[in-house]
Parts: C-alpha cells; structure tokens; sequence
C-alpha cells in the first residue's frame, strides 16, 4: 500500500521506535480548535486518513488517569477466577455480549489467541417480531462479573467519552476533505451502535502459532484503540506489515470499511493485525468501536473530492451492505459461530 504523504512527514510529526520502520502520523485533535493552527491540522489529518487510515491520535482530552483506570481494571477482570469469568460468558448471550475463552473468536476462519471482554451500550432486551430485521439481537444487557462490581460504571463511562472523541473526528475527517461535516450525524444520533472489548493477550500459543488477531479490516467507521506497553499491533505499510508501537498518551485510531466505501474509496481502510507478545508476556488493549445505528443507510459522502476518489474494489467473498446492522451482525455470527448456533441457529448462513 502506499506511504504516507509527503507533507505528513514533513509537517507531522512521525512516531517510531528506535531502529524500527516509520509507524504513522501524529495527530493533535486540539489543534482543530486554533483558527491558526486549524489549516495545518485539516491538511495532516487529511493526508493520514487518505493515504494511511491510521493515525495516532493525541489532544483527545481523556486523561492519563482515565487511561490508567481502565487498564487496571482490564488487568483486573482477567485476574480473576476463571469461573468468574466464565459466568458471564458470552455464551449466555443472544446478543453477543459477555467473555471469550481464548481461543473462541476466530478471524479469517481462524482462532484468534487471546481472551476478551465484550460491551455495548447499555439497553434492554428487544422483543422483535417476525418481521425484525434479525440485526436487532445485536442491541441489549451486557453481563457484569459481581466479583468486580465497578467495572459497569468505569466501562460504560469510558465508552461515552470515547463516542464523543470519535464524533468529533469523524467531523473533522469530513472537514478535511471538504464534505459537510455533520454529514453523518442523523446516522449516529440516538442510538449509536457503541461497542468495547477488553482484551488480553496471554503470549504465546502452544502450537506456536502468533495469531493474537488474524489480518483483517475493520468494516465500521472509526475505531479507537488504547494499549499498554507492550507491542503487537501491525499495519500493512508499502506492501508489508509494519509495527505500531503503543504512544503514551494516544490512541491509534484507523477507518472501517464502510466509511471507505462512503467515500467512494477515498478514504482507505487498512489491514492490520496483531502478533502474540512472546513467551507468557501478556498484553492488554481496549479497542472502542464507533459506528452508527443499527439501521442507518451508508450513503456517499457529497463533496469535490469525489473527482479524485478511485472507487471501491468489492470484496466478492465478503460483500457489504448498504445498511450498517447487517454487517455487524455478519461479522458477529462469523467470529462467534458457537453463540449463533446456540441462540440464532437461522443465522448461521449469514
């Protein structure tokens, strides 16, 4: 895949480990609120998301001890008993959300080595009629560990102010390029489709495999990632896999797919994985996804840059949808086939 472009290089300011390979541009979202810096800012952010679809993000305002708190109690609620942690297995949900057993999440068809939690927002139960698009399921209770009874208010508070930080970026992105920046907010208004995973990646895997998570896209919007100090995140730069080594105090930030596909290709989705940490290192991230309601309708971004915009190469094996639910529920029934079967056996065709 391409480089970043060159005013990104010179302009922003670029992060990389000592002897590592260049990782992505550095992004000041408070710099948006400088009628003197704001230019420069929409010309960086601009380029990132054209030519890389990842950035390191920084003048979010989330603190370092919001940062901290809710990785101590990602660390906290993997260390747990393991039949704590079973309680609220996903298994037990129709809707998707509650613990993965490592192992038990697969991308690309194969498993992913490493265990998580899952959040949405917090709502009740749907009563869906025959005529419910069957993407509805996806709205519903988490489940809670009572062992740790302050991890609800910490995750769900952190979600919100994530949600906050993302729309005000996926605006920011739509200025950049010259579109409407509140193009998107009827899609996002009410009931946003908000969703976290607390993860930790145990090390290594028996069989010696490296897959913490397989190379994929993400096929939403935006999505926010937190990690601690240790690396694993890889992003196809120039043809290969380069790593994105953990920032303090940023978030990695890349584009979905389908915002790729509202901008006829202009904005690039990128893939990326992440490689076990050695031996019994563990990692632990908190990815926050932002996308909108489950029935919202992509439609193309309006703007001049569409004279530039190369147009979207389908995937024929993995085609998606106009309407935002039906590829949330796709990826959900195909990365967790057991709780499909168990809950939406008519699913599973999906």
């Amino acid at each position: 895949m391409p480089s970043a472009h060159p005013s990104s290089a010179s302009s922003a300011s670029l992060a990389s480990a000592a002897g590592a390979a260049p990782a992505l541009a550095v992004i000041d979202l408070s710099r948006a609120d400088d009628p003197a810096e704001r230019p420069d800012f929409l010309k960086q952010l601009h380029a990132a998301a054209r030519d890389t679809g990842f950035l390191y993000l920084t003048g979010h305002g989330i603190t370092e001890a919001e940062t901290s708190r809710i990785l101590e109690l990602t660390r906290a609620f993997f260390a747990l008993p393991e039949a704590d942690r079973l309680a609220v297995s996903n298994l037990n949900s129709p809707h998707f959300r509650g613990y993965t057993r490592i192992g038990h999440e697969l991308t690309g068809g194969a498993s992913d080595w490493r265990d998580q939690l899952d959040v949405g927002a917090e709502r009740p139960a749907p009563v869906l009629g025959p005529e419910d698009p069957a993407y509805l399921w996806l709205e519903g209770p988490n489940q809670w560990p009572p062992a740790l009874p302050e991890l609800r208010e910490a995750v769900l508070g952190w979600q919100e102010r994530l949600a906050g930080v993302a729309h005000r970026l996926l605006q920011e992105l739509l200025a950049s390029i010259g579109a409407p920046p509140d193009f998107f907010d009827a899609a996002f208004a009410d009931r946003p489709h908000l969703h976290t995973k607390l993860i930790r990646y145990p090390g290594s895997a028996p069989s010696g495999a490296d897959q913490g998570v397989g190379a994929h896209k993400d096929y939403g919007f935006l999505t926010l990632l937190l990690q601690d100090s240790v690396g694993g995140l890889q992003v196809v730069r120039d043809g290969g896999y380069v790593d994105i080594e953990p920032r303090p105090g940023a978030f990695v930030v890349n584009l979905g797919e389908l915002l790729e596909i509202a901008t006829e290709g202009y904005l690039r989705a990128t893939d990326h994985r992440v490689v076990s940490p050695p031996g019994a290192v563990e990692r632990f991230s908190v990815p926050f996804f932002y996308n909108p309601r489950l029935d919202a309708v992509v439609e193309t971004v309006p703007g001049d840059y569409l004279r530039a915009a190369p147009g979207v190469a389908h995937d024929a094996s993995n085609p998606l949808h106009a309407e935002y639910g039906r590829n949330e529920l796709k990826g959900w029934v195909r990365a967790h086939p057991e709780v499909a079967r168990r809950w939406h056996p008519d699913l599973t065709a999906v």
